[in-house]
């Protein structure tokens, strides 16, 4: 019998197919355990970490200690093979990390005998993670994204300088590929600048950094698109928001956004996925260019993306709920954007308002009144408070450690 969940909106019918998130310690990763645990779906998790924070959750069932990027493939595969005979029931496989995504459809096919998830190849997720390659795709199908170079040493990069406007962005090309940094992306305002930061960033061995032209504008020029699209490509549930503010600041992810309808940017994106044959949850960046009015591409995540709680319809619904409805063979509901609905992360947006306020772009009236229209926050839950604990603990470790106080300085490189 379909039922219709207390505090939860969405009408389900069918909860037995079980799921196995990969990786419990990330709040988007908590977030998938709760948005499907609190529909009466069975949810478990698989970390190296046994203080992963999402394994404490109450909606986390079974807890299975692994690293799944640490080992072969082969003996990952029969690892999570094993899982599934452990859980009884072939489980929906979810995965939130571009390395993920691309293990996955590396793996795809012995996979299968124990799990459901959308099978994409492993060109179109490379395509689409690497922004090199995404940087093409969306020139191929006209869809604007800001222009760039890719150098391959510091030569090239001396070359471009020679005619570059500046500021600059220099930009990690595929997120994990750059171990001498930890920072992904740096805005140079100079050539000096961006000599040295390339320098110091660039492994000559193995080039992933890009060159990017810097679009002017503010944190809230940056939009986002979180939605789920079925075997055909066809659009099953689509919200857009912006960003308000970022961690780290100017340059990072969403601390602290918004839900917004832009019919540009969801239609631009509904038509780019389906000229590609994408299917599945997809998390994707625009930056607005208010010198020529268009919304431009920069990043494709072919993933669940870390904000995906932000992007809640008026029933409840959202990217993984739909998938799971999707992939259990029901049918998903119409869902309604629910405009100025707010997200944010607690300690990344507490870190980050101070340093908006360093910098005196952010007075304390607007600090307290950005919060209006909040409805849900990453870490804290009513009904689910032990990872929120948990991460205050972590947080309160890395203040005392002082390990991140190079980020006081936007533009210095972490060690």
């Amino acid at each position: 019998m379909r039922k219709t969940l207390k505090n939860v909106g969405v009408s389900v019918g069918d909860t037995s197919v079980p799921v196995l998130v990969l990786y419990t310690y990330h709040y988007g990763q908590l977030g998938v355990l709760r948005s499907l645990g609190r529909l009466g779906i069975t949810v478990n998790g698989v970390d190296p970490n046994p203080r992963s924070p999402g394994l404490f959750s109450r909606y986390c069932q079974k807890k299975f200690l692994y690293d799944v990027d640490a080992a072969s493939p082969q003996d990952s595969v029969q690892y999570l093979l094993d899982v599934a005979k452990k859980i009884g029931k072939r489980s929906l496989l979810v995965h939130t990390t571009d390395s993920g995504a691309g293990w996955l459809a590396d793996n795809a096919n012995a996979l299968s005998e124990g799990y459901i998830f959308q099978k994409l190849s492993k060109e179109l997720v490379f395509a689409l993670a690497n922004k090199k390659e995404m940087y093409f795709l969306a020139k191929k199908f006209g869809v604007p994204t800001p222009e760039a170079c890719f150098p391959l040493s510091m030569g090239d990069v001396e070359e471009y300088v020679k005619d570059a406007v500046f500021p600059v962005v220099l930009k990690e090309l595929y997120r994990g590929g750059s171990p001498r940094v930890g920072k992904r992306m740096f805005v140079a305002k100079t050539k000096a600048e961006l000599l040295k930061f390339y320098s110091q960033c660039e492994d000559s061995s193995n080039p992933n950094f890009m060159l990017q032209e810097y679009i002017p504008g503010g944190d809230d020029s940056i939009w986002m698109f979180n939605g789920y699209f079925n075997e055909k490509s066809d659009c099953l549930f689509a919200m857009t928001g912006r960003k308000i503010r970022q961690s780290p600041i100017h340059t990072g992810v969403t601390s602290l956004g918004v839900c917004l309808k832009n019919p540009a940017v969801d239609e631009t994106t509904r038509r780019f996925m389906k000229n590609i044959g994408y299917q599945g949850i997809l998390d994707i960046g625009y930056r607005y260019d208010m010198r020529d009015g268009k919304y431009k591409v920069l990043d494709i995540n072919p993933r669940i993306g870390s904000t995906f709680r932000l992007f809640v319809g008026n029933n409840g619904l959202d990217v993984v709920r739909a998938q799971y409805l999707d992939l259990t063979g029901q049918s998903v509901p119409s869902s309604e954007l629910v405009e100025g609905r707010k997200w944010f992360v607690e300690d990344r947006d507490f870190v980050s308002s101070f340093r908006y306020r360093y910098e005196k772009s952010l007075t304390f009236k607007q600090w307290l009144t950005s919060y209006r229209g909040v409805q849900e926050s990453a870490w804290f839950a009513l009904d689910d408070l032990t990872p929120f604990f948990m991460m205050c603990a972590r947080s309160s470790r890395k203040v005392l450690s002082k390990t991140d106080n190079n980020t006081l300085n936007p533009y210095k490189l972490t060690p």
